[in-house]
């Protein structure tokens, strides 16, 4: 009787642990860029990835989640560091987070050679799209590429002919002047490369003048961006060489330093805060209630995605991990209400979906805002998937 008694203590402790264990949440490692000129962006990716979890009670699908958050300080060897530790020391599996590709081209491939699940918020290289895509790497933002045809479409709907073009010297600028000149229809007459986080542009502010250009395409997120059009404008040419660029260069963040003298500038994006669809009503409402005093950008609304696009796997596997094959199955339904209306996987793992114009025009109290004027394009995926044997 004393070793039955003993037995169904033992018994019950061990359900005890088993349920203690069970409600232990899953961590996700998040590799993200916190500091430097391009701080804002990782902030804004972190800030509405937490928002998802907190609006669904600390869970994805139904699953318990703790977020590692660690700042690569836009290094690639930094973010390298931090991807070895979650996974070898802080056992984790699933990572997500970073910003630039050059980052992500140090992080990435080691992650998936460890057997680790990686998906991306925003940088989509075009290296990973293709011939080198994998199993484990999903992309909730965009092919690199992709984001800067739909300003070269952008600018043949608006009837340019001739281009100075210009992005940083780095994977993601070569992929956006290749990705711009792949779709612009018109010649280009002035290409440069700029230097990553360069912050002045008086140089090549005076190639554009005496070029001549219908319009300029410029690529540069963050600080430099920033610093970019601020130049830009001050060197009077806003009025007189017009601008089409894709998001990064025309974010909220953006808009809200450069002021009124950015009106007249036409974007390209794949989301706006007006686009009209619940999912993104929704998002929009959250992010002005927790963050009233920052405004919303398409980097948060790519964070805010990725959660809900992990919690739909996450629900899919009952917030295992472990089994890649299952995770992926349940991955690549994208099972989730999108910011931005249509969303699907491609055979590649990047998405397809619909492209905006849109353009910074005086709001009804005055205030400049980005607008959505019409459609690009629908059910767009990207020029590497094709390549993807997956």
């Amino acid at each position: 009787m004393k070793t039955m008694r003993m037995m169904a203590v033992a018994a019950a402790a061990f359900c005890a642990a088993g349920a203690v264990q069970a409600q232990e949440p899953l961590k996700i490692g998040m590799i993200t860029t916190l500091s430097g000129p391009g701080g804002y962006l990782g902030q804004d990716i972190r800030d509405a990835f937490q928002l998802a979890i907190d609006m669904q009670g600390g869970k994805l699908g139904g699953v318990p989640v703790q977020v590692l958050v660690e700042d690569d300080g836009l290094k690639p060897g930094q973010g390298k560091q931090i991807s070895e530790k979650f996974m070898k020391t802080d056992k984790v599996k699933l990572l997500t987070g970073i910003v630039f590709s050059n980052v992500a081209l140090a992080v990435v491939p080691d992650v998936l050679e460890d057997g680790g699940i990686y998906v991306s918020p925003n940088a989509g290289p075009s290296n990973l799209a293709g011939k080198e895509c994998h199993a484990n790497y999903y992309v909730v933002s965009w092919q690199n590429d992709s984001l800067h045809e739909s300003a070269g479409s952008n600018a043949n709907n608006l009837g340019y002919k001739k281009a100075f073009i210009l992005a940083p010297n780095y994977p993601a600028g070569k992929d956006a002047l290749e990705g711009f000149k792949r779709a612009f229809k018109g010649e280009v007459i002035g290409e440069v490369f700029t230097k990553l986080d360069q912050n002045d542009f008086a140089a090549e502010i005076a190639q554009i003048r005496a070029a001549k250009p219908d319009f300029i395409f410029q690529f540069h997120p963050g600080g430099a961006g920033i610093a970019f059009l601020r130049q830009y404008q001050q060197a009077g040419l806003l009025d007189t060489v017009p601008m089409v660029v894709p998001s990064p260069s025309m974010d909220a963040v953006t808009l809200k330093a450069i002021g009124e003298a950015a009106v007249g500038v036409n974007v390209s994006a794949q989301w706006n805060n007006d686009l009209d669809n619940a999912a993104n009503k929704a998002f929009v409402e959250a992010w002005k209630k927790k963050y009233n005093d920052r405004p919303i950008t398409y980097y948060a609304s790519q964070g805010y995605d990725t959660a809900l696009a992990i919690g739909a796997a996450l629900k899919g596997t009952g917030g295992k991990v472990d089994d890649a094959k299952a995770f992926r199955t349940a991955m690549l339904k994208a099972d989730f209400a999108s910011v931005r209306g249509n969303f699907k996987f491609g055979n590649n793992q990047h998405p397809v979906q619909d492209w905006y114009s849109m353009k910074v025009v005086k709001g009804d109290g005055g205030a400049p805002i980005i607008k959505t004027m019409g459609k690009i394009s629908s059910n767009t995926g990207d020029f590497y998937a094709k390549d993807c044997k997956l």
